[in-house]
């Protein structure tokens, strides 16, 4: 029971970059070329987390970190500022997770993250290099049916790193209707999974992506106006192809189409100072993960 509700546990607070599994540790990397746009993009991601049962029964806390490189590589020699102040980015979180058992079967989560996310171009970090994202959701697992389970997670998501830097709805609604087929309705993550045998799993996917980070110094825009924010947003879908070595060491690849892809520079007061190009509709990941 415990190494299930633990899986449970991270299920639900390992949402930050659209990871809804039960990581304990993860290798990520994603890449979005430049064709067709200004700019190509690259993400190598590392994260560990470590459950620590509390006194009282089904309490959990959740420790961890979470690191992120974002590497910007820009094909337009002509554009607008200085692009060795924008190509390479630094984002760290360390996340505190909490939750309880409430009445009636549903659960509390709760989760905290502090951090950085900069280009570290200046000396020191400042507080405008200071970040931080929170999720606060309540869970509910249906067990009427032992063949077909489902499960309900709604409540709010905040982060200042991630491409939408505004509160989210996260809603996530989980239902096996057949014994090889499953589906995930809700934000940031929507999926539809086949289960072709023990080792090997499909899925159709959409989500939200991207991130938020602060340019230290500033960078001059046109010469007149100082950028202080990078952010990019994205929403895409495609196929996810899962190989599980084992039941705790698993590998995705994904192949996604880019509906949407926005790369802004801001101004402190998160005015849009210039939309840099990007009709890149490409986007490869791979994930090695280690899970309970």
């Amino acid at each position: 029971m415990r190494l299930k509700f633990i899986f449970f546990f991270l299920f639900i607070i390992s949402f930050t970059s659209q990871a809804q599994l039960s990581d304990l540790a993860r290798l990520d990397f994603t890449f979005i070329p430049n064709k067709g746009s200004d700019v190509e993009y690259t993400r190598s991601r590392f994260l560990v987390n470590f459950p620590v049962k509390l006194k009282k029964e089904g309490e959990y806390l959740l420790l961890g970190i979470d690191y992120s490189n974002v590497h910007l590589r820009f094909k337009d020699d002509e554009l607008p500022f200085d692009r060795e102040l924008l190509n390479d980015f630094k984002i760290l979180d360390f996340t505190i997770g909490y939750t309880k058992p409430l009445k009636n079967g549903w659960r509390l989560g709760l989760r905290f993250q502090p951090g950085i996310s900069t280009n570290l171009t200046a000396k020191n970090l400042n507080t405008n290099d200071l970040v931080f994202s929170g999720d606060v959701v309540f869970i509910k697992k249906f067990e009427n049916n032992i063949d077909r389970p489902s499960r309900l997670i709604v409540g709010l998501s905040y982060s200042q790193n991630r491409g939408y830097v505004f509160p989210l709805p996260f809603i996530s609604y989980y239902k096996k209707f057949r014994p090889d087929w499953s589906f995930n309705i809700g934000i940031p993550r929507t999926n539809l999974q086949y289960h072709l045998t023990d080792k090997h799993r499909f899925k159709l996917f959409g989500q939200l992506d991207g991130f938020t980070s602060n340019i230290q110094n500033g960078a001059l825009v046109n010469g007149t106006d100082t950028a202080e924010i990078i952010n990019m947003s994205l929403i895409n879908g495609g196929l996810q192809y899962e190989y599980h070595f084992t039941n705790h060491l698993q590998l995705d690849l994904r192949a996604a189409y880019n509906f949407s892809i926005n790369n802004k520079l801001k101004d402190g007061s998160n005015n849009t100072l210039l939309t840099i190009d990007n009709d890149s509709r490409s986007y490869l990941r791979a994930v090695l993960r280690f899970k309970i």
